[in-house]
């Protein structure tokens, strides 16, 4: 029996804190919590059985820069977290895999270096997760400040083959706006390859969780919440109720 799409809480870390970004803005916070840790544990209670945790600090100054906190919620939880923002290297990699962190998500450097990929991903089979961040329709870099020229569809077909356990699409112009996930680029995408896709960015209520939930067909697992969840636009257990139908 196939499993029901997975609803994915946010933890977006900077300064030690709990904050949500607009379209990861970096003059754009809201601090929500000052314990990301009891955040995470408050989502776990909530029945989320991933949790998607960002070191924000780390996206923007390319290494690792929130392992203390990232350390205290492996520490907190029994739930699975998968763990991006500035991990660069096959030692960063290594640390939070020996951390306790359940998968890996390379970004900008997925992108401008797959032989990285392919080197974690057959140390850590199924541990590695690659996030493509578009903008309409092109990959963005370097912390969502550069976009390039390469269509999302191009690059995440160029990683078939490679081991991943998922890709994490998000669509830039909608991350942290609610105003709907980009349902036609996330089905686009996920109908391109045989890696299964998680969507990002951009929801706003259960509606969206409703629009998305077709899309399972299509290879979409899951789908990650941030500030809605924060701003109490959406209720996390209702969201996991729907899903799991």
């Amino acid at each position: 029996m196939k499993q029901p799409m997975e609803i994915i809480p946010a933890v977006d870390i900077k300064s030690g804190r709990c904050v949500r970004l607009l379209q990861g803005r970096k003059d754009s916070e809201t601090v929500f919590s000052d314990d990301p840790a009891a955040m995470a544990a408050r989502w776990a209670s909530e029945g989320a059985r991933l949790i998607h945790v960002v070191d924000l600090d780390g996206a923007f100054e390319k290494q690792p820069r929130n392992a203390d906190s990232v350390r205290d919620i492996v520490g907190k939880i029994d739930v699975p977290i998968q763990l991006g923002g500035g991990i660069r290297t096959v030692e960063a990699v290594d640390m939070y895999l020996d951390m306790g962190v359940s998968r890996v998500i390379l970004g900008t450097e997925a992108v401008k270096n797959p032989s990285l990929v392919r080197t974690v991903c057959s140390k850590h089979p199924g541990k590695i997760v690659v996030g493509i961040d578009a903008r309409d329709g092109m990959v963005a870099t370097q912390g969502w400040t550069e976009t390039t020229k390469r269509k999302a569809i191009d690059v995440a077909k160029g990683f078939e083959g490679y081991g991943l356990a998922a890709i994490v699409f998000t669509d830039i112009h909608r991350d942290g706006m609610q105003r709907g996930v980009n349902v036609e680029a996330t089905k686009r995408l996920a109908e391109a390859v045989t890696i299964p896709v998680i969507a990002s960015g951009g929801v706003s209520s259960l509606d969206d969780i409703k629009e998305l939930l077709p899309l399972e067909k299509s290879g979409v697992e899951g789908v990650i919440t941030g500030r809605a969840l924060y701003t109490g636009a959406l209720d996390l257990k209702a969201a996991i109720q729907l899903a799991r139908g």
